[in-house]
């Protein structure tokens, strides 16, 4: 058995070589779990169960595929896919996006995205109900070295939102979208918040009429 086993190791961040992580995978393989690895640490984490979770993580997808279909910008979205730059570093963020040039570079039929091969994707978003201090800290790092150029952090008790923009291996804060030019992160709080109150054909419509207006 593997001795990670004996540990306690949800929600934790545990020392181990990549061939123990990826071990560990394999054992873990018929439960629904998250996995990162990071400077010689792995994590794995519960899948989502609550419902404000799920409702958040909806509710991202629908407002910046909204707002892709409107500004016509080429965009292919993933929902937690495994990124993985072999025996450095792994992650499967909620929702990932690649954007313009790069919306066409993960062919069909590919099942963990090779970083070797192909590239960060330009957008990931982490849906945190109980990890949001993880996700503003070590996987923000994580996100930074991976090289993706936007990262954002959706805090389901608020409900809020940070933003990130990411070069040079740091990032900096925002209230504007980089990566998608002229959407404000102040409008996905209101999305987040607007669901918390009426159903989401309702806040679908508003969000329409205010994307319309820009």
């Amino acid at each position: 058995m593997n001795d990670l086993l004996t540990r306690p190791m949800i929600n934790d961040w545990i020392i181990a070589t990549w061939d123990q992580y990826i071990q560990q995978l394999d054992d873990l393989k018929d439960q629904c779990l998250k996995s990162y690895y990071y400077q010689g640490h792995m994590r794995v984490e519960m899948s989502p169960v609550s419902f404000d979770h799920g409702q958040d993580h909806v509710m991202i997808i629908f407002a910046v595929n909204l707002f892709i279909a409107l500004r016509q910008i080429p965009a292919t979205g993933l929902d937690t896919t495994t990124f993985r730059k072999s025996g450095v570093r792994e992650c499967q963020p909620d929702v990932a996006y690649y954007l313009g040039e790069n919306s066409r570079a993960i062919p069909s039929g590919t099942g963990i995205v090779n970083l070797d091969q192909y590239p960060a994707p330009n957008l990931v978003v982490e849906i945190s109900r109980s990890s949001l201090l993880d996700d503003l800290g070590i996987k923000r790092s994580l996100y930074e070295d991976l090289g993706v150029r936007e990262y954002w952090i959706v805090d389901v008790q608020k409900p809020q939102l940070f933003a990130y923009s990411v070069a040079n291996q740091g990032s900096q804060k925002i209230t504007t979208s980089q990566v998608l030019p002229g959407l404000e992160m102040g409008i996905l709080e209101e999305v987040l918040q607007r669901s918390r109150q009426t159903n989401q054909a309702e806040v679908g419509h508003w969000l329409l009429e205010r994307f319309q207006q820009d």
